[in-house]
């Protein structure tokens, strides 16, 4: 999965430039500012990750299932894990 990291704690401000992020979609190490907040592209993380990450405690888990897209907060941190598309 595709990860990328926005660094705000502002779930409504996030929830605004939500999809100007999924458009934007940085790539990995690219670093965008999106109406005053830091997006960065974090490169691939395993299925695994999100799994370890739902049993903690001070981890919000929330899905978007339509895109199957799993968003993740923590701290001053939102994470859009996106599925990867293959070419074939």
């Amino acid at each position: 999965m595709k990860c990328i990291s926005v660094y705000t704690r502002d779930f409504a401000l996030f929830s605004d430039i939500y999809e100007q992020i999924i458009e934007a979609s940085p790539g990995e190490n690219e670093e965008l500012v999106i109406e005053g907040v830091t997006v960065s592209g974090a490169g691939d993380v395993p299925e695994q990750y999100i799994e370890r990450m739902r049993i903690k405690p001070e981890v919000v888990v929330m899905k978007e299932k339509e895109r199957n897209v799993t968003i993740l907060q923590h701290g001053d941190v939102f994470e859009i894990c996106l599925p990867v598309v293959e070419a074939v």
